[in-house]
């Protein structure tokens, strides 16, 4: 029998000093039963930096041929495509041929080792790469709850958390 994924439901206090961009955000994100709470932090975390009208959460791991979370635009094109982790250059490849903007977003131990590797590939590509620092995300990870009411605030290359749990700062590192 397959397991079903976790539903986590999050009220967000959005402030994105960088964007000038305020907003209450609902979102309820689907954990796939494989998906760690890192990466679907992680994930949360780049819905928030983007923030944006035709912004949503695609079923991700399940359908590896879509990004973790997508703008379509109002003709049906995809506007933005955002990739969680490290992915394949081919898969980044053919993101940028129907996404009009295309981001990565990697946050686990291995990002620097993927970097290494993979940059030279994706240097080439019309790819925006950021990396989270690690302990900003396994700090949030840990004040994970079924339903989070958290106030996010960006400015910089940062956000600051606020759960009823306490606050963490996730920083992030431009890399591409």
């Amino acid at each position: 029998m397959a397991l079903n994924a976790t539903i986590i439901k999050f009220s967000i206090s959005l402030s994105d000093l960088n964007r000038n961009h305020y907003d209450t955000l609902t979102l309820t994100v689907a954990q796939h039963p494989s998906e760690t709470a890192e990466r679907m932090m992680a994930r949360v975390m780049a819905y928030c930096i983007h923030a944006e009208e035709f912004l949503a959460f695609t079923k991700g791991l399940s359908t590896p041929e879509t990004p973790d979370i997508w703008a379509k635009t109002l003709d049906g094109q995809t506007g933005l495509w955002i990739e969680v982790g490290e992915p394949n250059p081919d898969k980044l490849k053919k993101a940028t041929r129907v996404a009009q903007d295309v981001w990565v977003y990697s946050f686990n131990t291995k990002s620097d080792v993927w970097w290494a590797q993979e940059s030279k590939h994706i240097d080439a590509l019309k790819v925006h790469v950021r990396r989270f620092e690690r302990a900003g995300i396994e700090s949030l990870a840990a004040k994970l709850q079924r339903t989070m009411e958290i106030s996010v605030t960006i400015s910089g290359d940062s956000a600051f958390v606020a759960t009823a749990d306490g606050e963490c700062e996730v920083n992030w590192l431009n890399l591409q």
